[in-house]
């Protein structure tokens, strides 16, 4: 019997590789995103550790140039669902058995495969299947990834020691059992790392998964699920069926052995997963947990005070950094009447230098968007301004979808804090601004607080103290991240937990133990070390 008390070390995070001309880890990478653009691969479902074909597929194409086809997968119906459920509660009892310690040594090999092995084949896949620049991938589906399967072991072993005290009457313990059931994971196309944690957090602390990745991300997230087998991930564990979101989730939500849900996608698609939830209550064995990031309105917000230079990059790469496709990317900015003249002539020499097309070319800034839907509901918006009365669109504009979904970056002015794209979520790259006469800052500030149901992420700008100090009084709930003199992007596990409230979330904040909590239903265990025998108290006496 091994009798060790493990105690995991805080991790490091991982470095960012830069990809410079001649480098190495470019040369590497450009070949492999070389090798899977000439290649077409199939993509089962893996259900119990089989591979399954349905004959109903769908196809993998780049969002830069739709009418290449990476891959074609299969969709998982009915069946394969009922038949993923069964595997995952069939493998239950005997992974969440597995001492803690043996679970995390799993995490940590796949760490190491996806930080060398298998670094390039993700990001080029990423890059590839979901147009993300070199840059964007490798802090995705490279470095947070590596993170949160570090940090999630480190942070587990913190969990498993926390316990209660203990006397000379009686041994005191808490065990931190895994839900009683299965976990069914719906990811989101823009983060592969978001899809690999979704995952990994129930499952380290002895969970199961049924897991429907977005249909827009299925190439590098079947990679993702190949890897985790081979890291070691027992069959059943992890259950991946690629599909139409409806099929699978009318009969997961009504599954009664449904445990917990871990979700990052729409407000709508999560609102209408809660109301089943909450309608079935009495049909499931026990109280499903629900853990859900959705949405953003995401503002930055600058003080007559703001350094021009570090607001204007900040708008840049806070809101078309990954064409705007961030739940946390800048969506809003409030720029006070006496900065806006340096302001907007900046803005608009910065973005005019961005380069955009397919991110095979190192030197796009800006690629496609992830689909034609999206394209299209993001035409439509800056349509809305350019026929308006109340905006106009002073930056970008053009959109085109001839070769792939392409969308400029585009920057609407608005005399209407109110004004539709002020108060929408657009998830592309558009950021609206409204500009506020300086003595009407305390105004724009409450229409910063209000404007939006959403409360994801926010950035503030000022180089004085105590306006930094209003800001982030009158702005407490405005965002589950907050940043002060950056951009409102790139949350860093270990460091900027993330997630929001409002609209926006459960706030269960990814990145940090208050995440793998969810996943465990603690028991408390007393042993009484010498019984009483007799049942009277000394108070009975006369």
């Amino acid at each position: 019997m091994n009798n060790s008390i493990y105690q995991f070390q805080k991790p490091e995070n991982e470095p960012v590789l830069n990809y410079r001309p001649g480098s190495p880890e470019r040369i590497a990478l450009k070949a492999e995103l070389k090798r899977q653009s000439e290649t077409t691969i199939q993509i089962p479902l893996i259900i119990g550790g089989t591979e399954v074909n349905t004959g109903k597929t769908g196809t993998i194409r780049m969002p830069h140039d739709h009418q290449h086809i990476l891959a074609t997968y299969h969709k998982a119906g009915i069946l394969e669902t009922q038949a993923a459920v069964e595997a995952a509660v069939d493998a239950q009892a005997e992974w969440s058995s597995l001492p803690w310690q043996e679970r995390a040594t799993v995490m940590l090999r796949a760490a190491e495969l996806i930080a060398g092995k298998y670094r390039n084949q993700l990001n080029a896949a990423t890059m590839l299947g979901q147009s993300k620049n070199v840059y964007q991938a490798e802090i995705d589906s490279a470095c947070e990834l590596i993170d949160f399967l570090r940090f999630n072991v480190y942070f587990a072993s913190q969990i498993y020691a926390v316990q209660p005290e203990s006397d000379n009457q009686a041994i005191n313990r808490i065990e931190y059992r895994p839900l009683e059931g299965f976990v069914y994971c719906v990811s989101p196309f823009n983060f592969t790392a978001i899809a690999g944690n979704l995952n990994v957090s129930p499952v380290l602390m002895g969970n199961v998964t049924v897991w429907k990745p977005a249909s827009t991300a299925v190439l590098s997230n079947y990679y993702l699920m190949k890897i985790f087998q081979e890291a070691g991930v027992p069959d059943g564990v992890i259950n991946f069926i690629p599909g139409e979101g409806e099929t699978i989730s009318e009969i997961i939500l009504n599954e009664p052995r449904l445990a917990g849900i871990h979700f990052t996608g729409s407000t709508m698609t999560f609102n209408r997963m809660n109301y089943t939830v909450g309608s079935n209550t009495g049909h499931y064995r026990g109280y499903p947990v629900i853990v859900g990031e959705t949405g953003g309105k995401d503002f930055i917000f600058a003080h007559p005070t703001a350094d021009v230079d570090s607001l204007v990059t900040a708008i840049v790469r806070g809101a078309f950094e990954y064409q705007g496709q961030k739940c946390s990317a800048a969506s809003r900015a409030y720029i006070p009447k006496s900065l806006w003249g340096q302001v907007c002539a900046k803005l608009k020499q910065q973005i005019g230098e961005l380069k955009m097309g397919d991110p095979a070319d190192f030197s796009n800034f800006v690629n496609a968007v992830i689909d034609e839907k999206s394209f299209d509901s993001i035409a439509a918006y800056i349509r809305l301004a350019q026929k308006s009365q109340d905006a106009e669109v002073i930056i970008g504009g053009k959109c085109n979808k001839e070769k792939g979904y392409f969308v400029e970056p585009t920057v609407i002015l608005t005399t209407d804090p109110c004004f539709e794209t002020m108060t929408e979520e657009i998830f592309g790259p558009v950021l609206t601004i409204f500009v506020y006469e300086d003595e009407k800052y305390d105004e724009a500030l409450e229409y910063c607080d209000t404007g939006s149901i959403y409360a994801l992420t926010g950035a503030v700008f000022a180089q004085c103290r105590y306006a930094i100090e209003k800001l982030k009084k009158k702005l407490r709930y405005s965002a589950g991240n907050f940043y002060i003199n950056d951009k409102p992007t790139g949350a860093v596990v270990g460091k900027q937990p993330f997630g929001g409230a409002r609209s926006s979330g459960t706030n269960d904040k990814a990145g940090s133990y208050l995440n793998l909590l969810r996943w465990v239903s603690p028991r408390t265990i007393k042993e009484t070390l010498t019984p009483p025998v007799d049942y009277r108290y000394p108070f009975l006496e006369e």
